[in-house]
């Protein structure tokens, strides 16, 4: 990326920008329709909470019956846009273009903490571009679903906790002052509390549990980080005061949602339960642990685990690697037939027999089980082409004769994942080049990095292990990956 040498070519190209981004998702709003999955779920659950004041589903008394069974955060958001700009999806959809834009140019905030000051404009600029073109998140704009809402506060905690990382702990307005002046600003006890970046990045990881339960996966990363850069007894101070300000910041948001499950539930869940099953609904805990043993492909959890309780489960469609021998594979098929004959049904009894056969196959071969599979689930996340809320198949394989049979369904598939593996060699080539170059970027910076760097980590080994690996569990990771990008634009090939 050539340097931009007036204040106008910058503000042309920002505004350019941000025209492509709205261009972007105004064109997913009007060619994609993406129903079904857990969008009935949430729109129930806004629905129940505005009409009667009580965040619940009919589970067939007529009435809603109060459930623990998502995160309020999402329904909230599509209530309060109701009450607000009407009821439909249309209003809904379009407020969650806005509030990916919103993503977009936090990401270019990140990608600015990354870097020494002089080259701030410039990755700001890179990664707002690669924000706003990038479709990933573009096209969960016109879903019903979580990730827009759980990317945008992931990013606005990323921003808060990298720009402590990086050295300035407090929020100052206006034009930036040295991290110095600004933690000696004078100032009452109560509002540095609320201006510390800390527990910005604290309170913004609260609002997003509400949202997705697992987003205090990145306190998981800062707490590694920290403990690490902190280690000496000298730091220990700094280390415990960053931990407070940042717990604060997450209980906070949660303290409501816990006590009405406690007042109204009589449980303490400050999140959701494991599954997410409804009062009384049995969770196949054994067949998701022997498909835990073998399943990788984004393919297999339609064909399995989506189908369990709905639909006939086919022994055909399961791969060479769910069996260890003849005899095995005639295990399954007799329980797969036993389960088609009982109409798509199952019992505690037929879901042990699967649990013995995790068990064995975990026994036989342990690293299979927590490494090997877990390993080749990351590549499933991060490459997998991202055309599930489209039409396509995203079938490859065998390349000449998918073509032959849908060319337009082939180029698609073909050109998502190209996309994805553009944007993370990308990432990786900028914090190659950051690593290779680190004399030239102060080390508050290269701490910056490392967060960004060890969130994408934690986060992609979390749902390595879940039971469906799902590649829209990483788009939380997006922000990072076009602020990780913008460094290979802005970053000296050389020292001079």
């Amino acid at each position: 990326m050539s340097p931009v040498k007036s204040p106008a070519s910058y503000r042309w190209l920002w505004i350019a920008a941000i025209a492509a981004a709205l261009a972007l998702r105004t064109f997913f709003f009007f060619t994609t329709s993406a129903d079904g999955g857990d969008g009935p779920v949430y729109e129930n659950l806004a629905k129940n909470w505005r009409s009667s004041g009580i965040y619940g589903l009919d589970l067939g008394q007529g009435v809603p019956a109060p459930v623990d069974i998502r995160m309020p955060g999402y329904p909230a958001f599509l209530a309060a846009v109701s009450r607000v700009f009407g009821d439909g999806p249309k209003p809904q959809l379009l407020v969650q273009a806005v509030v990916d834009i919103g993503t977009c140019l936090l990401a270019a905030m990140l990608a600015a903490w990354l870097v020494p000051p002089e080259w701030r404009k410039r990755a700001a600029l890179a990664a707002m571009w690669l924000a706003a073109v990038c479709p990933f998140l573009a096209n969960y704009s016109v879903a019903v679903l979580t990730e827009v809402l759980a990317t945008f506060l992931t990013a606005a905690a990323l921003v808060a906790l990298t720009g402590a990382c990086a050295g300035c702990e407090h929020v100052t307005w206006g034009r930036a002052a040295a991290p110095s002046a600004a933690q000696h600003r004078p100032c009452n006890w109560f509002s540095s509390f609320l201006l510390n970046r800390w527990f910005l990045g604290g309170l913004a990881v609260g609002l997003g549990t509400l949202v997705r339960p697992e987003t205090p996966l990145l306190l998981v990363a800062l707490a590694l980080l920290l403990l690490w850069r902190w280690r000496h007894v000298a730091d220990w101070g700094k280390l415990v005061r960053a931990g407070a300000l940042t717990a604060a910041g997450l209980v906070l948001p949660l303290l409501p949602w816990t006590a009405r499950n406690a007042i109204t539930l009589h449980e303490f869940q400050p999140l959701t339960t494991r599954y997410a099953q409804l009062p009384g609904e049995y969770v196949p805990r054994g067949f998701m642990a022997w498909t835990g043993t073998w399943l990788v492909r984004y393919r297999d959890v339609y064909l399995t685990s989506w189908n369990l309780g709905d639909e006939p489960l086919n022994i055909s469609d399961l791969p060479a690697s769910a069996f260890d021998s003849q005899e095995e594979r005639e295990r399954v098929k007799a329980l797969f037939d036993e389960y088609d004959d009982n109409c798509c049904d199952f019992t505690p009894k037929w879901d042990a027999q699967f649990a013995a056969l995790a068990r064995e196959r975990t026994a036989r071969h342990p690293l299979r089980t927590y490494l090997v599979v877990p390993f080749e689930r990351s590549f499933t996340l991060w490459l997998t082409p991202r055309i599930e809320l489209s039409d396509y198949s995203g079938q490859l394989w065998p390349p000449l004769v998918e073509f032959r049979q849908d060319p337009e369904d082939f180029s698609v598939t073909v050109l998502f994942g190209a996309i994805g593996i553009f944007y993370l060699a990308l990432a990786i080539a900028g914090l190659w080049r950051a690593v290779a170059r680190r004399a030239v970027l102060p080390s508050p910076q290269r701490w910056a990095i490392a967060f960004l760097v060890v969130f994408c980590v934690v986060r992609t080994a979390y749902f390595t292990h879940v039971e469906t690996p799902e590649p829209r569990y990483v788009l939380e990771c997006y922000p990072a990956v076009f602020a990780l990008g913008a460094i290979f634009f802005v970053c000296p090939k050389k020292i001079t």
